[in-house]
């Protein structure tokens, strides 16, 4: 199989296996242009990307840029801080008035979910989900999957514990899509008010002992607690925290194997995830950052083909 079966990646729901594991493939040929001394291939050089985020992002909206120019498409960027949305534009508005631009792709972050299947429905460019509210955030899935198979050699069949707010996590629920199509175990941990009640039906295991999830895992994704995202107290103080769920080295040498360590960023050090953690031998969290760039190059210039 050389083209995926969708024109647009809304979320991992919405894809095969197979579309997976053609993007790991073209997600290695890319790595290795990263790693070369002149770092551009003209595969999109008549593709026009237009990256819309009505949300901060930092790291996700840097990664699909330096991906858009690595393959050499030309690329807008649009941030609603600064935009007509802030005078009451619509979202289809917004998108149609870039779209006379003649852009091919559009790359989206919104806060509502299902924002870009909207979209989808709407407009005829091809549409990347680069996060929509709690519900999903593909890429990320697929750089975290990508990465866990480079580091262990295979996804299939490894243990995998998604530790932190699951509740307010669009990455919990795309990995769990994405870890499950590709054969692996998949445990959520983390305080009671913080796990989605029919969180089990999607056929993960759950866990609230943070050391008997570390204990049963190959690899442990520790998710940032999203204080932005949440309207109450989900629990009393952050030490509060830190000290049932947050995850230090002297856990970790208590275990009675080697785990991998995961985390999509960015860290609240000392909450989640203690420094000794996060830039120990177990961390692949800067390789994961690396691999983003090559599983985005490989999601846009697979969709491209199938424009």
């Amino acid at each position: 199989m050389s083209q995926l079966s969708t024109r647009h990646l809304l979320g991992i729901k919405d894809i095969t296996s197979e579309d997976i594991r053609l993007i790991f493939e073209t997600a290695d040929n890319f790595k290795e242009v990263l790693n070369r001394p002149i770092k551009k291939v003209p595969s999109l050089r008549d593709i026009t990307i237009a990256n819309i985020f009505f949300e901060n992002s930092t790291r996700t909206r840097l990664s699909f840029e330096l991906a858009e120019k690595r393959l050499s498409a030309d690329v807008v960027n649009f941030s609603s801080s600064t935009s007509s949305v802030k005078k009451g534009e619509t979202l289809t508005d917004t998108v149609n008035n870039i779209l006379s631009m003649k852009v091919d792709m559009v790359v989206m972050r919104h806060s509502s979910p299902g924002a870009p299947h909207f979209l989808s429905k709407n407009i005829s460019a091809n549409i990347v989900n680069a996060g929509d509210g709690t519900h999903e955030h593909p890429t990320q899935a697929l750089l975290d999957a990508f990465s866990i198979r480079e580091k262990l050699g295979d996804v299939m069949g490894k243990k995998v514990a998604i530790i932190g707010d699951i509740l307010h996590s669009r990455v919990a629920l795309s990995n769990i899509f994405c870890l499950q199509k590709l054969g692996a175990e998949v445990m959520v941990c983390g305080p009671t008010t913080l796990i989605p009640k029919h969180i089990a039906s999607l056929g993960v295991k759950v866990e609230m002992d943070v050391k008997k999830a570390l204990q049963w895992c190959d690899v442990a994704n520790i998710l940032r607690i999203q204080l932005e995202r949440q309207q109450i107290k989900y629990f009393p103080s952050l030490r509060e925290y830190s000290l049932y769920f947050g995850v230090n080295k002297k856990m970790l040498d208590q275990l009675d194997k080697e785990i991998v360590i995961m985390h999509p960023g960015p860290i609240n050090r000392g909450v989640e995830l203690n420094s000794d953690v996060a830039d120990s031998e177990h961390s692949i969290i800067l390789q994961q950052v690396e691999n983003g760039v090559a599983v985005r190059m490989a999601v846009l210039y697979l969709l491209a083909g199938v424009r």
